[in-house]
């Protein structure tokens, strides 16, 4: 159970109410477990009454009778009080400690550096801080609580038994080690199983997660049946795991009833046994049945808490898996100050580590304040490699990037990524209206604000065309809007910022060439006193730059003003030469 350490702060932390729920457990045993000598005392008054030839005062019979029966009807109601405000501080406590995890687990993810987020499917992310959150919060609450019943239910009913006979004791838990014995065999079969069970839950999750996503492709390729085969066989196999950890789990019940169904042979045997003797009478009989009656739950329980347990253990070592994994790019420096936009980067190179692929190899470059840079190259050059590089979402193997004369990793990160506009190639919206999607850069945006910087992205015609207008649901991904559509909002998105630094990552190849000229001619001002970077392989953003710089696998092949280049016959020059020539055909 090394993996459940991890909670010991959070115990630590609502120890008060946890403390108070074992004072609960504890008086709701003891008054579930004190009236039942009474019983054993009664049933020897009525045998002694019945078989014995003195005569007892009848009303002192009776007196003794109600009194005993006032405390066999009396404690069971007060224990079930006790029970209540068990699970109000246990359930409470555990509920609590479920918030404080899935909020710390959500906390981690922003921390996480982009390179993380290639590596893991978003299906096993999400079921980590969904199932397996849940798994854990069962062993906090019920698996404690009962847990912590039996143990205290047990200590509580061997005293009484110690002290009635010890012999009959003997025989009566003599069952009990073969159980304990059982129990640590199975737990260890069920904790590889159920790892095996998640790990399976998880891959059914990606995949689904995936199918969601990727509907427009499934139903364009026809692959309906495709996908739908492959969820059956990803969910049989998951089925056929999880029914050979219930086969396994359910194997603790009976084995229970039949341990206690053996200690309760014993009982006749060894109290008859006693009986005859004149050992004991029939009111410590009566008693040692009901003592081990009361236990029949509680160790009809210890198979579900055990798979409770293992269950929330191989959870934990999934979750304890992620939380271990270390924040690789920290902010070191919390002061506020102005952005320049000057930029710079010295020998610098970048492989990413999920595909082994090197992206830039000792690239260097240097962009003044207010001056707008293109980048151009074939796919795969390297080109959004400098975005990323730029907003801090992943780091340099080697080499440094300068802004304002000051290390990229020695700048205040939040400031560096408040003062960067940044339209990413792939146009992400949220499931939210375009209004909430535009105004997503600043707080408490007015209406007038958004439509005016959707005006200057050409998107608000289109806005204004929709029957909600800016309240209209863009569905998951943006998933009800074209991509030039998208592309725009993002656009406005970046705009509204009011940044230093404008950083566009090919976000003009989903519109045609009139309205990116449009666009460009809208934030004409704003780029002439911002530095804007532009990724694009379309030359008609490139003509009015200050200077175009060309990309061939990480390495600069070509940089200059658009006239240099085109005198230069290199490869921006073909590139010009084919697309006036598809312009003008």
């Amino acid at each position: 159970m090394s993996a459940l350490k991890t909670l010991n702060p959070y115990f630590l932390k609502h120890k008060k109410l946890l403390l108070y729920g074992v004072v609960f457990i504890i008086l709701s045993n003891f008054l579930t477990i004190f009236p039942i000598k009474f019983i054993g005392k009664a049933i020897n008054i009525i045998a002694h009454s019945l078989t014995s030839s003195d005569s007892l005062d009848k009303k002192q019979l009776l007196k003794q009778l109600l009194l005993y029966g006032g405390i066999i009807v009396l404690a069971p109601i007060t224990s079930g009080i006790m029970k209540f405000y068990m699970r109000q501080t246990i359930i409470v406590a555990s509920r609590r400690i479920e918030f404080e995890l899935k909020n710390n687990i959500y906390k981690h993810y922003q921390t996480l550096s982009f390179s993380f987020f290639k590596k893991f499917k978003i299906g096993d992310l999400m079921n980590r801080i969904s199932e397996d959150v849940v798994n854990v919060r069962q062993y906090l609450g019920p698996g404690i609580m009962y847990s912590a019943n039996l143990s205290i239910m047990l200590i509580i009913i061997l005293g009484y038994m110690l002290a009635s006979d010890p012999i009959m004791t003997f025989y009566a838990i003599l069952p009990l080690p073969f159980l304990s014995y059982f129990i640590y065999n199975q737990s260890t079969v069920i904790n590889k199983k159920t790892k095996i069970v998640q790990g399976k839950q998880s891959e059914l999750s990606s995949f689904v997660q995936d199918s969601f996503s990727g509907i427009r492709v499934i139903k364009s390729f026809t692959k309906e049946d495709y996908i739908i085969s492959k969820y059956i066989d990803q969910s049989n196999q998951y089925r056929n795991e999880t029914l050979s950890l219930t086969t396994t789990e359910a194997i603790f019940s009976p084995l229970m009833i039949l341990i206690i169904g053996l200690s309760n042979l014993f009982i006749l045997y060894i109290g008859g046994q006693r009986y005859i003797d004149g050992k004991i009478n029939v009111g410590t009989i009566t008693d040692f049945f009901l003592y081990l009656n009361v236990l029949i739950w509680p160790f009809t329980a210890l198979g579900w808490v055990i798979s409770m347990i293992r269950r929330a253990e191989a959870s934990m070592e999934r979750i304890n898996d992620f939380l271990s994994v270390k924040e690789e790019i920290k902010n070191s420096n919390f002061n506020l100050y102005p952005i320049k936009g000057e930029i710079r980067f010295e020998n610098v190179s970048y492989t990413y580590p999920n595909t082994g692929i090197q992206a830039l190899t000792n690239l260097s470059f240097e962009i003044e304040p207010g001056e707008t840079i293109v980048f151009m190259g074939k796919t795969g050059a390297g080109k959004s490699t400098i975005a990323l590089l730029l907003e801090r979402l992943i780091e340099p193997n080697s080499g440094m990037i300068y802004i304002d004369d000051q290390p990229l990793s020695e700048h205040n990160i939040n400031i560096i990524r408040d003062k960067i506009g940044y339209v990413p190639q792939e146009s992400f919206l949220f499931s939210d209206t375009i209004y909430n999607n535009i105004s997503y850069g600043i707080e408490n945006a007015t209406l007038e604000q958004v439509e005016k910087y959707a005006k200057k992205a050409e998107i608000h015609s289109n806005i204004m065309e929709f029957k909600d207008n800016y309240q209209t649901e863009v569905g998951e991904r943006g998933v009800t809007l074209s991509g030039g559509q998208k592309q725009r909002i993002s656009i406005s998105r970046a705009l509204i910022k009011d940044p230093t630094i404008f950083l566009f990552d090919d976000s003009l190849s989903a519109v045609d060439t009139e309205t990116e000229e449009k666009i460009l001619s809208n934030i004409e001002n704003d780029i002439g006193i911002k530095t804007t970077l532009i990724i694009t392989h379309r030359v008609s953003s490139a003509k009015h730059s200050n200077r175009i710089i060309v990309l061939d696998k990480g390495k600069i092949i070509e940089m200059g003003t658009h006239s240099d280049l085109i005198s230069n016959q290199g490869f921006y020059s073909e590139l010009y030469k084919k697309q006036i020539t598809q312009k003008l055909s």
